[in-house]
């Protein structure tokens, strides 16, 4: 099959032929319709996953096809058209017993702890447990996005922050999981004020819905704060930080109201700094989201269905397999908006 492939952290990415994956005796073989282009794919590729084994093919968020099954898959057969979570849960540990599969301390993510979706097939293993059945009339942008930043901000706004129709969200940083939140956030009914240093990822953020926009570039901290909180009462109710940045993830902290919850997505190279005296005086919640489990998807599809999210927005370019090397290189620089692989059209 035809794979995007490096061999070195860093190194040139190219197409080239690579073997065929087989499915695992509880794992599949999915033919990749589309997938998506994500900033931690870039981060893999560049060595920030020690998880990572050369040579490698990146890509975790697809859908596609079941092309193959193992002996021990029931709940899904050869032509069912799905999507999958980027954490792969095993279904047996406590966490997945617990119902918090996205967080299994067995977990597997393709593109970073095996072969990836930048291929025109991908495994994926445990699949009883971790597919998701996809409609035949949803679009493959759609579908394919589900898999890590829509499910990722989904889950930080709805199951962790609780985020409440009238409330005021502040989303920090306006990439793929950023405008992602964006989304959600006008979708459940609150008020969204974006934070970005880029005009057109603020005019992206306006476009699916934010409320109000603040132009970071050059403001001190306290400063981005303070225009935050002018925009709302007494400050946010939720604050979520998409970029990983010690001052960001301060800003979206003290840009909260009395007992706000504070949604932590944005990776961080190294452990930061936390204004907890703020937290205390204001008995803040500072949360994470690590993606979400396929047993909770049912109620983000119904979202995508009735209209209200439309993940297919997000995205500005459609490109091929071909293409997604340069692509994936050009994400050293910022851009906003997403960027979709279609490997096989209408799969």
């Amino acid at each position: 099959m035809r794979a995007v492939w490096f061999s070195e952290f860093g190194g040139v990415p190219e197409v080239r032929e690579v073997p065929d994956p087989t499915p695992s005796a509880a794992g599949v073989v999915v033919r990749v319709g589309a997938t998506g282009l994500c900033r931690s794919d870039w981060h893999g590729w560049q060595g920030h996953d020690d998880g990572i084994a050369l040579p490698h093919v990146p890509g975790h968020e697809l859908v596609g096809v079941i092309e193959s099954t193992g002996p021990d898959v029931h709940r899904f057969e050869v032509g069912q058209r799905v999507t999958v979570p980027f954490v792969c849960a095993c279904g047996r540990c406590p966490e997945c017993q617990g119902g918090n599969a996205q967080v299994c301390r067995n977990q597997t993510q393709p593109g970073f702890t095996h072969w990836g979706s930048y291929a025109e097939r991908v495994a994926l293993h445990d699949a009883d447990v971790n597919l998701i059945p996809v409609p035949h009339d949803l679009d493959a942008g759609a579908a394919a996005l589900l898999g890590c930043r829509f499910a990722t901000s989904y889950r930080g706004l709805v199951h962790q922050a609780r985020l409440q129709a009238g409330e005021t969200l502040v989303v920090i940083g306006c990439g793929g999981v950023g405008l992602s939140a964006v989304m959600i956030g006008r979708a459940l009914g609150a008020t969204v004020i974006a934070v970005d240093i880029s005009p057109d990822a603020l005019a992206a953020a306006i476009r699916v819905g934010a409320t109000h926009t603040v132009n970071s570039a050059g403001l001190t901290e306290s400063e981005v704060v303070t225009a935050i909180r002018g925009l709302t009462d007494d400050g946010a109710n939720v604050s979520l930080e998409a970029l990983g940045r010690e001052s960001t993830v301060a800003i979206g902290i003290r840009s909260l109201a009395t007992r706000g919850r504070h949604v932590q997505i944005g990776l961080l190279a190294d452990d930061p700094r936390v204004p907890l005296g703020v937290v205390i005086s204001k008995e803040l919640s500072v949360l994470g989201s690590h993606g979400m489990p396929a047993a909770d998807y049912p109620e983000l599809l119904a979202l995508v269905a009735s209209g209200r999210l439309r993940p297919q927005d997000l995205i500005e370019r459609r490109i091929t397999l071909d293409e997604a090397p340069e692509a994936l290189a050009a994400m050293s620089h910022a851009a906003p908006g997403v960027t979709l692989i279609e490997v096989a059209p209408g799969r």
